[in-house]
């Protein structure tokens, strides 16, 4: 069954011909791309066209195809009543063709309404169907009526990885799907064609050269005819300024379609001379224009999918491709409300070269989907089976990230500060706020909200684009859930608090949570120096000691969420008390509270002040005082630094022989006075098969905000900067 949308034929190979003809199938391919239009029904011109009149059919026929039936089911008018006139009058056409047919199987390709109307007759009268390229997300009606005919279909051939796990999302049975690549890629992978510039002349003048055109394709939005038409009239005013050579293809058939050309005529575009209106390319001939294109633009199917094949640049506008994967070349204009948008879009891609994509097919999909209709079995059950598994998604690019700083609100909740920050792609960050964090629950809730609500409105001011919500905070942390399970002793009530909730809710926005030793290891990955590294491990040195672990480039979280607590390793046996509750904990020995407690303890006996310092009667003694002694040449507090370094040290063999890591990063304020202590211990403790591996300092400014952000960074772009 070939459909299209303008005939719906029945048609079958020329004897000499078999179904295992292979260049057959591609052309078979071709015949069913959705760039061919049937001159006969196209909008009317004043302007004749350059190229000869062709029909689809006649197409299919050079094909040797023998076509058995041919029913014209387009009821003219261009609006959404004639589109639904269309596939009332195909249902009451379809029966008694297939009634006398009796096909097998019935194949049906892409997502156009006449093509539901035939998946609706054949599931009615119980005849398998199989449906190509199904699973796809666009933007408009087209998703409907696509998701539609894969709910009437029994097998299915996708294009995508993605699209096969939407299709898996929509219960369809994993075994009656075929991954087999888009059918027209087999050609466009294959096509070659020495005398292109023959063809770039025939349609755009002889004075054109290679790369210095653009190749225009826009269709209505049949949910927003309205915006539809307003942003083709931007599309080409912005084609006028930008003063290229185009060829611009009539829209479809769909409703507005009249309107878009009314827009055509109004600006003069037939007459143009600049410009080439065609309503019909041959597709061997349009795949060459578009390849040798400086620029494609518009938002036709083929823009985001079969373009790719060649890495020419794309600019795909408005909402009505929205959801489809592209590779690299396309960058969306989704919002295209003023022709300034338009007009800075080609000035970023014309003429550009990207690497072919291969998202779409690899050129061999007609074979398999040759093996696969052999091995469908037609005394197998008719009836659907069901699963219900997850959905994949897709996210891409688009214009406003680029003329916008891409950027993450970041969330560091600390025992005694609550820090909000607006942090940029490149881990600038832009601004940042700072409260004392309050010590109930839902004052904490609260400031937390007001301020990141202070933080996305000052964003806007300073033209950053707020991605989403990553929150750094102590204890053991649920991120699959957002939930804080247990929180340390410096964060009073704050277990079993679900922080995603209400930030969404508030903010609109997807918010990540993650414990603080979890995020430093995340900001290295992302902007320090892990970034690129395969495996490695960083250790926090604060108030706490915490960590986190990198394998394989992706975080190591633990079946409970338990995973990297660093700094309760047990160096000793008989050390001091750990505020997990146990002894002999690294944290007992190396934090700052531990360094704290040890400073207390000299100052007590007058041991911790020497000739040069002192502490002021309202001043806390702290672990800054124990540092500033030992610099200052006291012993007893050397001796005190040099056992935490020994504790952290002997932490770090412990890593090594565990995890084999390539790097182990220090990070925080205390990691300076460690480091040397640490690769003593290193020397002296470790096998000699690890005591390679490099211990470094981390030269990030504030790996926990930077870590919370890169949270919402990795997530929410396409490309991982």
């Amino acid at each position: 069954m070939i459909m299209e949308s303008m005939w719906v034929g029945v048609a079958e190979r020329k004897r000499g011909k078999t179904l295992n003809d292979q260049h057959g199938a591609q052309c078979r391919a071709r015949s069913c791309h959705p760039m061919i239009h049937d001159l006969s029904q196209s909008q009317e011109s004043d302007a004749q066209p350059t190229e000869p009149p062709r029909n689809t059919y006649r197409m299919i026929e050079q094909d040797d195809f023998d076509i058995n039936t041919r029913l014209h089911t387009i009821v003219r008018g261009e609006d959404e009543a004639a589109m639904v006139e269309s596939v009332g009058l195909a249902l009451v056409k379809l029966p008694d063709v297939l009634n006398r047919l009796k096909p097998d199987i019935m194949i049906v390709h892409g997502d156009r309404f006449d093509a539901l109307a035939l998946a609706t007759s054949a599931a009615l009268m119980n005849i398998r169907i199989l449906h190509i390229e199904g699973g796809e997300v666009s933007g408009t009606i087209d998703d409907s009526i696509r998701h539609a005919i894969t709910k009437l279909a029994h097998y299915h051939v996708c294009c995508t990885r993605s699209a096969e796990q939407h299709l898996i999302s929509m219960c369809e049975d994993h075994d009656r799907i075929l991954l087999a690549g888009c059918p027209s890629y087999d050609k466009l992978l294959s096509a070659k064609n020495k005398d292109y510039m023959s063809i770039i002349r025939m349609w755009l003048g002889d004075d054109v050269k290679s790369k210095d055109y653009i190749v225009a394709l826009q269709h209505p939005v049949t949910t927003d005819i309205k915006h539809s038409i307003k942003m083709f009239e931007l599309t080409l005013d912005a084609l006028i300024s930008f003063n290229k050579r185009t060829l611009v293809l009539f829209p479809n058939i769909d409703a507005g379609s009249k309107e878009m050309v009314r827009v055509m005529r109004k600006k003069g575009i037939e007459h143009h001379p600049n410009f080439r209106a065609v309503k019909h390319v041959p597709f061997d001939q349009f795949i060459q224009l578009v390849a040798h294109a400086g620029c494609m633009i518009g938002n036709s199917s083929c823009g985001v999918r079969e373009v790719g094949a060649f890495g020419t640049p794309v600019i795909n506008l408005g909402t009505r491709q929205i959801g489809r994967e592209t590779g690299e070349n396309v960058l969306h204009v989704r919002d295209a409300d003023t022709q300034d948008k338009i007009l800075q879009a080609l000035h970023l891609q014309f003429g550009k070269q990207y690497p072919c994509s291969k998202i779409y097919g690899d050129g061999n999909a007609v074979p398999r989907i040759l093996k696969f209709l052999k091995s469908i079995d037609l005394q197998e059950p008719l009836q659907k089976k069901f699963c219900f598994p997850p959905v994949k998604e897709n996210i891409s690019q688009d214009i406003d990230h680029i003329l916008e700083t891409l950027s993450a609100l970041a969330v560091d909740l600390g025992g005694t500060n609550l820090r909000v920050a607006i942090v940029s792609m490149k881990g600038e960050i832009v601004k940042k706020y700072t409260q004392f964090n309050p010590k109930t629950y839902e004052e904490r809730i609260n400031l937390i909200l007001q301020m990141c609500v202070e933080a996305a409105a000052e964003a806007v001011k300073l033209n950053c684009r707020i991605l989403g919500v990553g929150i750094s905070t102590g204890g053991r942390v649920n991120p699959r859930e957002g939930i804080v399970l247990h929180s340390t002793k410096l964060i009073q009530e704050w277990n079993s608090v679900d922080l995603r909730t209400p930030l969404s809710d508030t903010l609109h926005l997807p918010v990540w949570v993650d414990n603080d030793g979890n995020c430093a290891a995340l900001a290295e990955r992302k902007f320090g120096q892990g970034k690129g590294l395969e495996n490695f491990v960083t250790l926090i040195t604060g108030t706490g000691i915490g960590g986190g672990i990198i394998h394989q480039h992706e975080l190591i979280h633990g079946s409970s969420f338990c995973a990297a607590e660093l700094g309760h390793l047990v160096v000793s046996l008989d050390g001091p008390d750990c505020s997990c509750g146990s002894h002999g904990c690294i944290e007992a020995y190396a934090s700052g509270m531990a360094l704290q407690r040890e400073a207390k303890k000299l100052h007590d006996e007058d041991l911790l002040l020497v000739e040069g310092m002192s502490v002021p009667k309202d001043e806390a003694v702290s672990a800054v005082h124990l540092i500033q002694a030992a610099k200052l040449g006291n012993v007893k507090a050397q001796s005190i630094l040099r056992t935490a370094g020994t504790a952290l040290g002997l932490g770090v063999v412990n890593i090594l022989h565990t995890i084999n890591p390539s790097l182990v990063i220090l990070s925080g304020v205390l990691a300076s006075h460690y480091i040397h202590i640490v690769k003593d211990v290193i020397r002296q403790q470790a096998l000699s098969s690890v005591q390679d591996v490099d211990v470094v300092v981390s030269d990030l400014v504030d790996p926990a905000l930077l870590g919370a952000a890169s949270m919402v960074l990795d997530y929410t772009t396409r490309r991982i900067c």
